[in-house]
């Protein structure tokens, strides 16, 4: 079995599932739990925690708008709020994704106030995975129609290691 360590200590690896086809997208984890998510808009970064430590960090892209909090269907921005993983896609478009709980309910509540579809399917996913795609996403640091974008070794890496109901924030 292929095994690949990243910083998480002797114990924390991840591998090739034993029951995966030959592609490689499919890892496990063995290490700490990670027990939240935080995503800071501002310095484009995404944090992967067990409790306090920091067992992970990368680099991300995000909405077209990525200033401000996503308020209607469109807007090309980010969320900004504690939501769930409540999903896992290994057929998306974008590689591999996870989905977040965006909308809840206060943003349903402030989106309707002003008579707005406040949107929703918000992922954190790897690039598109049609060649035309991903040219037309490269073309600017943010990108997304309002997700959390990462490398593909990376989202592999974040599928492995997440599991539906970890919370996330998403901070400014």
């Amino acid at each position: 079995m292929d095994r690949r360590a990243f910083g998480l200590g002797a114990m924390a690896t991840l591998s090739l599932s034993a029951c995966a086809s030959a592609s490689p997208k499919f890892l496990s984890y063995s290490g700490p739990e990670v027990t939240s998510l935080v995503v800071n808009k501002g310095a484009r970064k995404l944090y992967l925690l067990h409790n306090e430590s920091v067992l992970r960090e990368y680099d991300v892209d995000l909405g077209f708008a990525p200033q401000g909090t996503k308020v209607k269907r469109g807007d090309g921005r980010t969320p900004e709020g504690t939501y769930l993983i409540d999903r896992r896609n290994p057929r998306s478009r974008y590689h591999l994704s996870l989905g977040i709980s965006y909308p809840n309910s206060e943003d349903v509540a402030k989106a309707k106030a002003f008579g707005l579809d406040p949107g929703g399917d918000i992922f954190i996913h790897g690039q598109p995975n049609l060649r035309s795609e991903f040219k037309r996403a490269k073309k600017t640091p943010d990108w997304t129609a309002g997700c959390i974008a990462v490398k593909n070794d990376e989202i592999e890496e974040i599928y492995a290691m997440v599991n539906k109901g970890t919370v996330i924030t998403l901070r400014p």
